[in-house]
């Protein structure tokens, strides 16, 4: 009696289970119409750009360094949502996928863009970060971590520790 009661209970509990999964499955929005439109990732970058700037807590005379800097900021965030706006269009739909090679070849030159984004970056926060005080260097580097990024705590500590590791 035991034993029918038990398979009664996991046959239950199985089924239940699937249904629960088929109805949450029906629930899920279509991934491409969760995808940030271009309003979107213009407001983060307005929102990270206020962040940092807030956090520093600029004085008058380091405020003289600052339009350099929200420049090299809304220029990358650009450049990143022109790129990921050009891989959702739809004629790469049509095109057939690109070979290991091909793929090499685009990795490359998109790191090279983004190595090339963020050396414009580092070259215009320069004299800005040479102004900071201690305090400052700190928020500046926790701040630009956290920018952009959907799980920025996790991120940040990965960096950070990878930036130990290196020295």
């Amino acid at each position: 009696m035991m034993k029918n009661i038990l398979a009664g209970t996991i046959a239950l509990t199985l089924a239940g289970s699937g249904l629960a999964l088929a109805q949450q499955a029906q629930q899920t929005p279509d991934t491409r119409s969760s995808r940030l439109s271009a309003e979107d990732l213009a407001a983060f970058t307005d929102a990270r750009v206020a962040a940092l700037k807030a956090g520093l807590k600029l004085t008058a005379e380091q405020e003289k360094n600052w339009p350099a800097v929200e420049t090299a900021i809304r220029d990358l965030a650009k450049e990143r949502a022109d790129r990921m706006s050009a891989r959702r269009t739809g004629d790469n739909a049509q095109r057939p996928a690109p070979d290991a090679i091909a793929r090499l070849r685009q990795g490359s030159d998109a790191m090279t863009a983004r190595a090339t984004g963020l050396k414009k970056l580092a070259d215009a926060a320069e004299p800005l970060y040479k102004s900071l005080d201690d305090g400052q260097k700190r928020r500046f580097g926790a701040l630009l971590r956290m920018g952009g990024r959907p799980n920025f705590p996790a991120h940040g500590r990965h960096l950070q520790r990878r930036a130990d590791i290196a020295r």
